[in-house]
C-alpha cells in the first residue's frame, strides 16, 4: 500500500522489524529508517550528515532533505518527506540514478577530506606556540640531539 505520510517515532536503537508507516530516527547514530512508502517492503536507511540527508524537526512534523531516491530498489520509488507527509515524485531513471550516485559520491568524499584537513590543522603544531617550542626543547634535551 503506497504511503501518504510516515509517522516519525525517536529511538535509540532502529528496530530490526519496522512497522511499515513508521519512520524511525535515531539521533544517537545520526540515521534514521523506513519500510519504502510504495509498499514494497524494502528497508530504507537514510544516514544524517551535512553530505547525506538532513532532518529538521519542529516539535511535531519532520522534514528530510533531499528526497528518498531508491534506486537500487526495484520499484524505484522516489519521494520528499515533508511534514510527515509523502510528496512523491516520478520514479528515477537509470540515467537520474547514476548522476544522484555520482554527485552524492562526490559530496561525500568532499565532506570527509573537509573533516580529515580540518582534524589535521588541529592536530598540527604552531611553530613559535610557546609549548610547542618548551616541547621541542624538552625532547632534544631528552634525545640529546
Amino acid at each position: 500500500m503506497r504511503l501518504q505520510s510516515l509517522d516519525p517515532e525517536f529511538v535509540e536503537f532502529i528496530p530490526s522489524d519496522p512497522i511499515h508507516g513508521k519512520l524511525y530516527i535515531s539521533m544517537v547514530y545520526a540515521t534514521t529508517v523506513h519500510l519504502c512508502a510504495c509498499g514494497c517492503g524494502n528497508k530504507v536507511v537514510l544516514p544524517l550528515s551535512p553530505a547525506e540527508w538532513q532532518l529538521s524537526y519542529d516539535g511535531d512534523a519532520i522534514d528530510i532533505r533531499p528526497s528518498v531516491g531508491n534506486g537500487e530498489f526495484p520499484c524505484r520509488s522516489h519521494y520528499w518527506i515533508s511534514g510527515n507527509k509523502i510528496r512523491w515524485s516520478p520514479a528515477l531513471t537509470g540515467t537520474q540514478i547514476a548522476t544522484s550516485r555520482r554527485r552524492d559520491a562526490a559530496a561525500l568524499s568532499a565532506y570527509i577530506s573537509s573533516k580529515d584537513s580540518d582534524r589535521t590543522a588541529e592536530q598540527t603544531p604552531v611553530v613559535g606556540d610557546r609549548k610547542t617550542t618548551r616541547f621541542l626543547q624538552e625532547l632534544r634535551k631528552w634525545l640529546k640531539i
